[in-house]
Formats: structure tokens, C-alpha cells, sequence
């Protein structure tokens, strides 16, 4: 690997990193609870895990140009894994039990604030 591709490499989970705490911040100002960043289980990687009420939200972080550039990038595959990865963790323990598990986004673009969109893609 050359030393330019790695530095590139760096500086994209830098910049990933910092999405996710904006994403995490926006999310406690709409009264989330942040359980957790970046959860590897069997499925799939959590970007964050947020619950408020009683709805456990599995939240995709994308840094994006546009909003439909966000929702596009998470594919069908992706979006299964991310569900059954947020209902086995739930399943997992005690305290969220009954919750309903939903896949939520958060895009950020350039110069706009973040969007959350919960349930954004319920349609499938």
C-alpha cells in the first residue's frame, strides 16, 4: 500500500469518525440515548445504536454530497443485516426487550445540517 492510499485511508475513517459524533450529538438533541458506536456482531457493524421511548433505533451514518446519494449508498443486503443485527442485540438484553427495532439514517453533506431520517427505508 502507498503511503498516499494509506494516508487517504486515515483521513476517510477520520472523517467517518467525526460524522458518527455529529450524528451521536444531533441525536441526543432530539432526546436520544446513545447506547453505542461502531458495534460489530455477527450481522453487520453498527454505526449507533440510540434508543428513545420504547423504539431501539440501528442508525446508518453516511457522509454524503446529497441526501439520495445517502439512502442509495446502503444497500438492500446491508439494510437486512443491519435489522437483524439491531433485533439480536435487543434480543440480547434484558432492559430492551419489547423494543421495536428501526433502521434509521443520518446523512451529512456539506455545508447543510444533519438530516435523520428514521425508518428510512421501511418501504422494503
Amino acid at each position: 500500500m502507498t503511503a498516499v492510499r494509506s494516508a487517504r485511508g486515515a483521513a476517510a475513517r477520520q472523517a467517518g469518525r467525526r460524522a458518527e459524533v455529529v450524528a451521536a450529538l444531533w441525536l441526543m438533541m432530539k432526546g436520544y440515548r446513545i447506547l453505542g458506536f461502531r458495534l460489530k456482531t455477527r450481522q453487520a457493524e453498527i454505526d449507533l445504536l440510540a434508543l428513545r421511548g420504547k423504539t431501539l433505533a440501528v442508525v446508518e451514518v453516511k457522509r454524503r454530497a446529497s441526501l439520495l446519494i445517502a439512502l442509495e449508498t446502503v444497500t438492500f443486503d446491508q439494510r437486512d443485516r443491519l435489522r437483524r443485527a439491531g433485533a439480536a442485540l435487543a434480543a440480547g438484553r434484558p432492559a430492551l426487550k419489547g423494543a421495536a427495532v428501526r433502521l434509521d439514517l443520518i446523512a451529512l453533506a456539506p455545508g447543510k445540517l444533519p438530516r435523520h431520517i428514521p425508518d428510512a427505508w421501511k418501504g422494503d
